[in-house]
């Protein structure tokens, strides 16, 4: 960490650290404009500032809830014109709604699968496997 201006910088194994994100990724997503330049040192270092993280943070849930990198490229895309914050609502609300579709799959898969369970102990399951599965 270092601090710029009093503003909190953070180095790039710092920032993958927070993150999540391997420095490779961020160098990454930096050249696909999927993150702003990132501002250098002197040295020549990239410093990453606290808004960096945050966007990186959004980017995160983006990725972990599947959104395609071309959907987030253009999210970048369009998030560098204020003017455009109803073509960002509305590619979020549509990546919404792929999510809660698949939260909605994932939750009847796991009542199908909670089913069986039962069905197991309600037919011979061993007392081992009962106790297991009570646990879980």
């Amino acid at each position: 960490m270092t601090e710029t201006a009093n503003a909190r910088t953070y180095t790039p194994a710092e920032a993958a650290t927070e993150s999540g994100f391997s420095i490779d990724t961020l160098r990454y997503y930096e050249r696909e404009g999927l993150l702003a330049p990132i501002s250098r040192t002197a040295g020549g270092r990239r410093a990453y500032t606290e808004a960096d993280l945050g966007w990186l943070g959004l980017v995160r849930c983006l990725r972990d809830t599947g959104m395609p990198i071309a959907d987030l490229k253009r999210y970048a895309e369009l998030s560098l014109d204020a003017s455009t914050m109803n073509q960002r609502l509305a590619l979020l609300q549509a990546h919404d709604q792929r999510v809660q579709e698949q939260v909605d799959l994932l939750v009847s898969q796991q009542e199908r699968l909670r089913e069986k369970i039962r069905w197991y102990l309600g037919n011979g399951a061993t007392p081992a496997e009962q106790e297991r599965a009570a646990r879980s």
